[in-house]
């Protein structure tokens, strides 16, 4: 499946498309490889574009004034990965988005998105129930990483995300629990590890 083929059966999985709208999609959406550890986003520049992966795996993270880094997010293939504050508000990212292998994503300009939108309307639909689920996620996130102690917050990252797990060094999944990865070592040899139906 190319690039564009995966792009399409992701949209057409929550609205449909007709042919036309299939070949603005094509026209408006440009391909960006990425190396290794190279970035998509620095923090402190302005988000222009909407990303979708189509091969690889990103981490989204933020550093404290200390130099620290806190992992917000990963995104592997099939995933949206942006500052979505920097895109709507216009305003500096406060996160880096990196490249943890060699990856690929398709990404529209914000003003192209516009153009879009008047000649594939169901495209305003589809952006708009993925910034649903967006904002939902996240507050579901935070909820948890409140409520819930880490090994169960780490059972339930291997349960969801269990192909990032096998991709993502541990000590990036630590930074993404809010964890140490002494204390991710020590839960996992506890037994936690075990196989995750």
């Amino acid at each position: 499946m190319n690039h564009y083929d995966a792009l399409l059966e992701h949209i057409q999985q929550v609205v449909p498309l007709s042919e036309e709208s299939k070949g603005y999609i094509r026209e408006e959406f440009r391909v960006k490889e990425l190396r290794k550890k190279e970035i998509l986003l620095q923090q402190g520049d302005v988000s222009q574009h909407m990303r979708f992966v189509t091969k690889g795996c990103f981490r989204c993270f933020t550093m404290d004034e200390k130099g620290k880094e806190h992992i917000m997010l990963f995104g592997v293939e099939g995933w949206w990965i942006n500052d979505l504050y920097s895109y709507l508000t216009q305003l500096p990212a406060r996160i880096v988005i990196q490249a943890l292998e060699p990856s690929v994503v398709l990404q529209i300009h914000r003003d192209s998105m516009e153009g879009l939108f008047q000649k594939a309307p169901v495209m305003e639909r589809f952006f708009r129930i993925k910034i649903q689920n967006a904002y939902v996620a996240l507050q579901e996130r935070t909820m948890h990483s409140m409520s819930q102690p880490a090994e169960q917050r780490y059972l339930d990252f291997r349960k969801k995300y269990h192909d990032i797990e096998q991709r993502v060094p541990q000590y990036l999944i630590a930074s993404y629990l809010g964890i140490t990865p002494e204390f991710l070592s020590s839960i996992r040899k506890k037994g936690v590890e075990g196989p995750v139906s």
